[in-house]
C-alpha cells in the first residue's frame, strides 16, 4: 500500500479513542480545499513509508494507543487495502476509515469482512456540483450507494462536508443533509484557508460560526444530531 505519512498519535481522529493515523498516498478527486495537497499532487509525493514501518510501530504502541484511523489521499484506491486492514485487525487495534465514497465495492467488502469499527465519509457536494467541485469523473450513485452501505452497516460513523461560500450555497447543504436523512451524525466543516490544493482559495471568504450555527438548525429536520467542526 502507498503510504504517505504516519501520525504517531491524535486525540480527535478517532471518537474518543487514542489513534494513530496511516495517510495513504494518492487520490481520484482534486477538489481545491483539500489539505493534505501532498498527498493528493503526484508532483508532491514524497517517498513512501513501508508497511514494516508502520506495524514495527503499531508493535511497539500496544496499550499506549487504541486505534488506527487510514484516511488520505483516499484509501479506497488502494489494491492493497483489505490486505493492510486485516493484518491491522490482527494486531489488535479499532479500526476507522476515512472515505470519499467512490468506491462503495471496497467499503461494502470491508464491513462484510467485519474490519471496520468506524467509518467516516465526506460529502463533497450534491449531484449538481459533485464533478465539477471534485474535478472526477465518478458518477454520483457510487456516492449514493456509499451512503446507504454506512447507514444500514450497524458500524459508528459520521458524514462529513467542508463548507465554502465559493463552492457551496446554504441549498447545497440542505440537498447534502436530505441526502442523508436520519443519518448517526453529520458534520459542518469550517474552511480554514491554510494548506489547501488550489492557492487561490485563501482569498475566498469562509462561512462565519454564526453562519454555520444558522444553517445547521435548517437542517435539523433530516439530520437531528449536527456538529460544526
Amino acid at each position: 500500500m502507498k503510504i504517505g505519512a504516519l501520525q504517531k498519535v491524535s486525540l480527535i481522529d478517532y471518537p474518543g479513542e487514542i489513534c494513530a493515523i496511516v495517510f495513504t498516498q494518492g487520490c481520484n478527486f482534486r477538489c481545491p480545499y483539500c489539505h493534505n495537497p501532498e498527498l493528493v499532487n503526484p508532483e508532491m509525493y514524497a517517498e513512501c513509508l513501508t508497511e514494516e514501518t508502520i506495524f514495527s510501530f503499531l508493535a511497539k504502541r500496544r496499550g499506549k494507543i487504541d486505534a488506527v484511523a487510514i484516511t488520505g489521499g483516499e484509501p479506497t484506491i488502494q489494491n492493497s487495502l483489505i490486505d493492510f486492514v486485516t493484518r491491522v485487525r490482527k494486531t489488535g487495534y479499532l479500526i476507522k476509515v476515512d472515505t470519499n465514497g467512490s468506491h462503495p465495492e471496497v467499503i461494502e467488502k470491508l464491513i462484510s469482512m467485519k474490519l471496520l469499527d468506524y467509518i467516516a465519509m465526506d460529502i463533497k457536494a450534491p449531484a449538481g456540483k459533485f464533478k465539477n467541485l471534485t474535478k472526477s469523473d465518478i458518477s454520483y450513485h457510487k456516492i449514493t450507494q456509499t451512503i446507504e452501505l454506512i447507514m444500514k452497516s450497524g458500524i459508528p460513523y459520521e458524514f462529513r462536508t467542508t463548507v465554502l461560500k465559493r463552492l457551496l450555497d446554504e441549498s447545497d447543504i440542505v440537498n447534502i443533509a436530505h441526502s442523508i436523512k436520519n443519518a448517526r451524525l453529520y458534520i459542518l466543516q469550517q474552511f480554514i484557508p491554510s494548506k489547501v490544493l488550489d492557492r487561490e482559495l485563501m482569498h475566498y471568504e469562509s462561512y462565519s460560526r454564526v453562519e454555520l450555527e444558522s444553517l445547521r438548525k435548517k437542517i435539523t429536520k433530516s439530520v437531528s444530531n449536527i456538529l460544526i467542526r
